[in-house]
């Protein structure tokens, strides 16, 4: 099992961040000759129910200041759901 390490300035004020892997069986994939070995760029976007109600097309509204996912909480979700560890 490999771990996982994000830099804390990759996380953006609004709780998204995005990481890179180098090849993909580090994911616990299986190598296959055919395909050969590929990298990945994930981008994560953290929301509370609610957020679409900034994006409708009828009665938009504003996502309130205390529904918004902050960086504090991105943070801890990385680290309670996917066992990783924030650098810096």
């Amino acid at each position: 099992m490999r771990s996982f390490f994000l830099s804390s300035n990759l996380i953006i004020i609004l709780g998204n961040f995005g990481f890179g892997i180098d090849e993909h069986i580090d994911l616990g994939m299986r190598y296959d000759n055919t395909t050969g070995i590929f990298g990945m760029d994930f981008y994560v976007i953290l929301g509370r129910a609610g957020a679409r109600v900034a994006e409708r097309r009828a009665r938009t509204g504003r996502v309130g200041k205390f529904q918004r996912v902050t960086k504090a909480e991105a943070k801890q979700w990385f680290i309670d759901t996917q066992g990783g560890t924030i650098l810096n």
